[in-house]
């Protein structure tokens, strides 16, 4: 066996079903007096329910997180939480207020709560992405990562077939990566084959019955999994790209994640056999690109990223950008190879090995 670190990051998990009953009682744990809920747009009915619930443990609610994180809305956000006197975070959604919690949490080092409703799998990691003037930066550091993270199924019973789909598609890239990362050891594989069978056998499940609790279980359980090998170790090509083009586009982030899945996958399959063979046993194919690429299909998903906002001249754009700063990969990045992916991508293509 090879030489290896293995970097476990301190979390503390609260899994199963109405488990949004124990916020209270983490919230005293930590012994914080006055948590500011944080939200979308769209959840702030939810975020303000929570908030009622908590009585005079809750400062109030902030419901402007939105996609990649942009610098302005955290910045806006701070100033809600100084006026609010605010000691603690509360975030209730997806990967954009996960997002936030940690954009606050890096400047101020308030404690965290995070409640996923999605399959996002970011509030389990110590990593950042920030947006400013169209490029997003990504950071880790210790102080962003959530003291708490109280899974409730029940949480993810009404997030849309649809989007569920493409958030377990993201969390899917996030452990897909993880099995040929350079940090890869025997605790993080293990992890990511268990996460990447469970998504598999759950989406197509979620798509017929949204309303399947042990599917739903499973692909919580799953994202769980798949947010720890993001968060130990390094991510390369795929990571990079998705950030890119998100930041570049403004695209939405599980779906880009979907789309670009498949192909980054295929342009480094030569150069992580070991990598390979373990999504082969996982995924029951030769293919395993191809079979990401028709999972996509079979959940509903869209494959081309002309379909998810990104314009025809961003190709080349895309593909000096992901070039620009050198970063580690198993194949070495060579811009033609590069162009033709994100190329096959824009296309909605199927990948080429």
């Amino acid at each position: 066996m090879k030489s290896f670190v293995y970097n476990g990051q301190p979390a503390r998990v609260v899994f199963g079903s109405g488990t949004i009953a124990r916020l209270p009682e983490e919230i005293e744990r930590l012994g914080l007096k006055r948590v500011l809920v944080l939200a979308t747009p769209p959840q702030e009915a939810k975020a303000r329910r929570l908030a009622g619930s908590l009585g005079g443990m809750a400062a109030g609610v902030y419901a402007r997180a939105v996609m990649h994180t942009p610098v302005s809305v955290t910045e806006d956000a701070l100033q809600v939480v100084a006026e609010l006197k605010a000691d603690g975070l509360v975030a209730v959604g997806g990967g954009s207020t996960t997002g936030l919690a940690k954009a606050i949490a890096l400047r101020t080092d308030l404690p965290q709560i995070v409640m996923p409703t999605t399959y996002a799998g970011s509030e389990m990691t110590p990593i950042l992405g920030e947006t400013k003037d169209g490029v997003k930066v990504t950071q880790s550091s210790p102080r962003v990562l959530p003291e708490v993270v109280i899974y409730d199924v029940d949480l993810t019973m009404t997030l849309p077939a649809s989007l569920s789909g493409t958030s377990g598609m993201n969390a899917i890239a996030h452990a897909v990566e993880a099995l040929y990362a350079r940090e890869s050891n025997p605790v993080i594989n293990l992890m990511a084959a268990e996460a990447i069978g469970a998504l598999v056998e759950a989406l197509p499940v979620i798509t017929e019955a949204p309303h399947d609790r042990d599917a739903r279980s499973k692909a919580l359980y799953g994202a769980w999994l798949c947010g720890i090998c993001l968060g130990s170790v390094g991510m390369a090509l795929h990571h990079k790209l998705c950030h890119t083009l998100g930041g570049s586009f403004d695209l939405p982030h599980a779906e880009t994640h979907t789309v670009v899945l498949p192909h980054a996958l295929a342009y480094n399959a030569r150069a992580v056999p070991t990598a390979m063979e373990t999504l082969r046993a996982v995924l029951k194919t030769n293919d395993p690109a191809q079979a990401l690429y028709d999972l996509a299909g079979r959940i509903g998903a869209r494959r081309a990223l002309s379909e998810i906002g990104m314009p025809p001249d961003g190709i080349d754009i895309a593909t000096d950008r992901a070039l620009a700063n050198p970063y580690w990969n198993p194949r070495a990045l060579e811009r033609e190879p590069i162009r033709a992916l994100i190329a096959r991508a824009y296309a909605g293509e199927p990948p080429r090995t």
